[in-house]
């Protein structure tokens, strides 16, 4: 354990499970150690890295707006905000937008905002109906908003409002909408939860029936959004619009930012009823507004389909050698890898020792979210990495 570690031991709380690595630097899809050795990194910043670590671009926005303007308030204007919301209402289908700091808080936000509707709209209708395996958030309210018990159980009473039901089953959502309904809140492809993709109908299926109630249909892209998932948003692929859309993670590829964007008949917030201090600040949007034109240039989003599909083939390959892999599933650059017993740790940690980067999902689950910038290449050398590590199992 280098002295970095102990220090984290004597002064962080005990939050989470750190891979036994301290890394200090990084540079597109590589990072290296305080030791100097190279690691191929396929967790991404947990899908946060979507131009890669240190892209030029990010680098030299986040220089020019450091010597130019940090933070203001939302009480005045300011130039890379506006640009920044122009930019992604323009590239999507949703008219209003309002900026944070990050996914936990665009979705609280997200929910406050359906409430608000529910009030105005529908009598003071407030519940939100979220799917089993989903994973919105660590505030208290979006972990009654997860439908993973793990992550509530140990925070009871949770707040109300928020009803659960199973994941891909449209009469479940039928069934649970009641006169108290205001929204439904789904992820396009559950992340966290296991990487979960549904029936081709199911989204479909819910916008459809979001309209013959009148309640509103929010979908969480923090993890699906920014081209993740092979187009710009998650919802192109199924044919949908939302009435609300929560961003957060890739948006400015590191640099912590949020975003709830609405349809205009969803946007009812009022001066007063919503805020955010570092909310939509100057160096987060400027950093922003640079990774989103990078994206939407340079179809990044089409690279991370094609390179997608091809780490998907390959890593079917390894399935049809290695029986223990039970199934494969993703969709672009966001790739979950199963197995029939509990080797998700031991196989992460045989990766790290070839350097290779992977995230443990389930104990019996890797999932892979390198950056969006990746190359056939690497992928090829992860998966090269992968194979000797599970002949080794």
């Amino acid at each position: 354990m280098s002295i970095w570690q102990e220090l984290e031991h004597k002064y962080f709380m005990n939050t989470v499970e750190r891979v036994p690595v301290t890394l200090v630097r990084g540079q597109g899809a590589r990072v290296w150690d305080e030791d100097g050795r190279e690691y191929l990194d396929f967790v991404g910043g947990w899908g946060v890295n979507s131009l890669g670590h240190c892209a030029p671009v990010v680098a030299e926005a986040v220089v020019e707006q450091v010597h130019t303007l940090i933070q203001t308030s939302n009480q005045f204007y300011t130039i890379p905000q506006i640009r920044l919301a122009e930019l992604l209402l323009q590239n999507s289908c949703l008219d209003k937008v309002f900026f944070c700091n990050s996914g936990a808080e665009a979705n609280e936000g997200a929910a406050k905002l359906a409430r608000r509707y529910g009030e105005r709209y529908l009598g003071g209708a407030y519940e939100i109906i979220t799917a089993a395996g989903s994973f919105h958030g660590r505030t208290l309210a979006m972990v009654a908003a997860t439908g993973q018990p793990k992550f509530q159980q140990l925070y009871i009473p949770l707040p109300s409002g928020f009803v659960n039901v199973e994941y891909n089953n449209i009469e479940a959502i039928k069934t649970a909408t009641t006169g108290q309904t205001c929204a439904v809140m789904l992820e396009p492809v559950q992340g966290e939860g296991g990487v979960n993709l549904p029936d081709e109908s199911y989204l479909m299926a819910v916008r459809a029936w979001c309209y013959q109630k009148g309640i509103l249909l929010i979908l969480d892209e923090i993890q699906t959004g920014l081209g993740r998932i092979g187009t710009l948003f998650g919802y192109e692929q199924y044919g949908i619009e939302p009435d609300i859309m929560t961003l957060a993670k890739g948006l400015a590829s590191g640099v912590p930012i949020g975003a709830i964007l609405a349809k205009d008949r969803a946007s009812v917030f009022v001066p007063g009823e919503h805020g955010s201090t570092f909310g939509g600040n100057p160096l987060a949007c400027a950093t922003g507004y640079a990774t989103l034109k990078f994206v939407i240039d340079n179809d990044i989003a089409g690279n991370a389909n094609r390179v997608g599909q091809y780490l998907i083939d390959g890593l079917k390959n390894l399935r049809d050698k290695f029986q223990f892999i039970t199934d494969v599933r993703g969709r672009g650059l966001l790739v979950a890898v199963e197995f029939s017993q509990d080797i998700a740790q031991s196989v992460l940690m045989a990766c790290l020792a070839r350097g290779l980067l992977v995230n443990r999902l389930k104990p019996n689950a890797l999932r892979f979210m390198p950056p969006l910038i990746i190359g056939e290449g690497e992928v090829d050398e992860a998966l090269a990495i992968l194979d000797k590590t599970l002949s080794n199992i």
